[in-house]
């Protein structure tokens, strides 16, 4: 039976000053009138029922999770009390997949994409079912055709065609590749057999288990100490005791760069993660100014501005192009947009000089 997990405990850095630690950007609205989460959780409707979906947060975030979720039973959203990264999350996740059906399939995916159509995102998923129902011991990927030579993401090498059902083009994994230098991106795009890790997964919880087992066992037993924990009055406190003493790792490491029997479906949907300012240009159509708006604004000689603003505040812009304006009640950005990527560089900056009250 197939199960999903949605990791929902990302910071969202880059988002700042609408994205905190308290409303990170899995929690707000971009572009649309439900938030990430929301959506995400949305997207499985039809595929997946809601007594087979777990959200995996951060402890702060459950209570969030919960009002934007109210559809959800509670016992299905973990509020995990450490930092550790994807891959004791998604032990975490399995062990409780397992716990609840010993040969569950499961899909792990992030709260913060955009995916269209969902009829597409389900064919996919569904075939990779089948390549599992196939063989067991298989792990599915699901990797994004670049439109550009991307480097801020991962990639995945195709290897040889795999049969599998009408229109869906399936192929081995070669390799996983780390994010690229430009002229390295540039190569991947060229030779076409290139896609960009998109971080969905689908697996039987029993052999991502076994593969942390193997790869990670330091980390598998404490991922085993929890599991024994499971459906007791003491599992918050062994969850918090074993969680604590594992060493964060992503699943990319700990698992998928050194896993053999791999196979990758080219998503048949568009895809975007979301992953910057300049995203809202793509999910919110820019007007004849080339202007992406979310919120009151009056724009003067003005050209390829992305603008955001809370509640009633305008933002009026004189003579400026290709700037990012976010304003929010106690915090307002003003970038160049080829700046963005230093919008990490203002939190770690707030942070180091005491300001808690902006992060």
């Amino acid at each position: 039976m197939l199960h999903a997990v949605i990791m929902a405990g990302g910071s969202g850095t880059r988002f700042w000053p609408a994205s905190r630690q308290i409303k990170p950007k899995q929690l707000l609205k971009m572009g649309s009138p439900r938030t990430m989460l929301q959506t995400t959780f949305d997207r499985l409707n039809g595929l997946v029922s809601s007594e087979r979906i777990l959200v995996l947060t951060n402890q702060q975030l459950t209570d969030a999770v919960v009002s934007q979720l109210p559809d959800l039973p509670l016992e299905h959203i973990i509020g995990e009390p450490y930092k550790r990264d994807t891959a004791p999350c998604i032990g975490v996740a399995a062990s409780l997949v397992q716990s609840a059906d010993k040969d569950g399939i499961m899909i792990v995916m992030p709260s913060d994409h955009v995916i269209e159509p969902r009829s597409e995102f389900h064919r996919a998923v569904r075939a990779g079912v089948k390549l599992i129902e196939q063989d067991p011991t298989r792990i599915v990927t699901f990797g994004i055709r670049p439109s550009y030579a991307a480097e801020s993401f991962g990639y995945i090498q195709r290897g040889k065609a795999i049969a599998g059902e009408p229109g869906i083009a399936t192929f081995g994994v070669e390799r996983f590749r780390e994010k690229p230098d430009r002229k390295t991106a540039e190569e991947y795009v060229e030779a076409g057999t290139f896609y960009w890790n998109s971080g969905i997964f689908l697996w039987k919880a029993s052999t991502i288990l076994e593969a942390l087992e193997q790869f990670e066992p330091e980390m598998s037993v404490h991922i085993q100490n929890i599991a024994k924990g499971i459906g007791t009055a003491d599992f918050q406190k062994t969850f918090t005791e074993h969680f604590e003493k594992i060493k964060g790792k992503s699943i990319d490491f700990a698992v998928m760069e050194r896993f053999k029997n791999v196979a990758v479906i080219e998503a048949p949907y568009s895809w975007d993660d979301v992953g910057s300012w300049q995203a809202i240009a793509r999910l919110i159509k820019p007007d004849e100014k080339g202007n992406a708006v979310d919120g009151p604004y009056l724009a003067i000689d003005s050209e390829n501005m992305i603008i955001r603003s809370e509640s009633d505040h305008l933002i009026v812009t004189i003579g400026m192009k290709e700037t990012i304006v976010v304003h929010t009640p106690d915090a307002t950005l003003v970038a160049p947009k080829e700046e963005e990527e230093r919008v990490r560089e203002v939190v770690k900056q707030l942070a180091e000089l005491g300001h808690q009250q902006y992060l």
